[in-house]
């Protein structure tokens, strides 16, 4: 469609939330087959043969041998290492790459890559695409990510997923924080905190998303798509 001939006074913001359109529709063109599927967020900092990214890897396979698609930004660090750890296992290795002046710079274990401009767009797909969302410690860009879904599911934007946390020394402060700060000062509702749960192994992860689904009979992702289409 030619907007500008029909719309000779649209403007630069015009044409930006086209653009913005247009890389949603495409990148949910992309991902209709990425499911079911498992987002992973973390640092861009950890390096390669360290812990937490030794940890990821381990935690990717487990997935993937489970039969989720593995999600990860795309870029370097615990995202690397999601993608690294998913791609020898027996589901796909997802990264959804972001467009950053520094940085970012996509990791070399994607089978499937998708390159994002906006932020929006990359964050609603992660949540989007996912049935569980794990966290590996991180910087800003995690804490963003993960309040964002948060915020996303304690307001029934989305549908209720797991959240789980990975690395009880690095989160248990964030944990109790929310308790003893944001629960007793009825900042959040008295089962908020319940959203969010902190576990360390690999198998214990899978296991507890299987648990999740089994105890709600299953998971309707034709469901799920609907309400955030209707509610974002």
């Amino acid at each position: 469609m030619n907007y500008g001939a029909t719309n000779p006074n649209a403007g630069p913001e015009a044409w930006r939330a086209l653009s913005m359109m247009s890389e949603f529709v495409l990148a949910t063109e992309q991902l209709k087959r990425i499911r079911p599927a498992v987002s992973i967020f973390g640092s861009a900092r950890v390096k390669p043969d360290t812990p937490y990214y030794e940890l990821t890897k381990k935690i990717a396979l487990a997935l993937s041998n489970a039969g989720y698609n593995v999600i990860s930004g795309g870029g370097p660090g615990i995202m690397q290492a999601a993608n690294e750890g998913a791609q020898p296992g027996a589901s796909l290795s997802v990264g959804l790459n972001i467009q950053l002046p520094h940085e970012q710079h996509g990791n070399p274990y994607q089978d499937l890559s998708l390159s994002f401009r906006y932020f929006f767009n990359r964050k609603l797909m992660f949540v989007r695409s996912s049935m569980a969302i794990i966290c590996m410690p991180g910087g800003f860009g995690t804490l963003d990510e993960l309040f964002e879904s948060l915020t996303l599911i304690q307001t029934g934007k989305a549908r209720r997923m797991p959240i789980i946390l990975v690395g009880r020394e690095f989160w248990g402060g964030l944990m109790e924080w929310i308790e003893g700060k944001l629960k007793s000062e009825g900042m959040i509702g008295e089962n908020d905190p319940k959203l969010i749960r902190l576990i360390e192994d690999p198998d214990e992860i899978v296991a507890a998303i299987f648990r999740f689904y089994e105890a709600r009979g299953g998971f309707d992702m034709a469901e799920h798509d609907a309400q955030l289409l209707l509610e974002l």
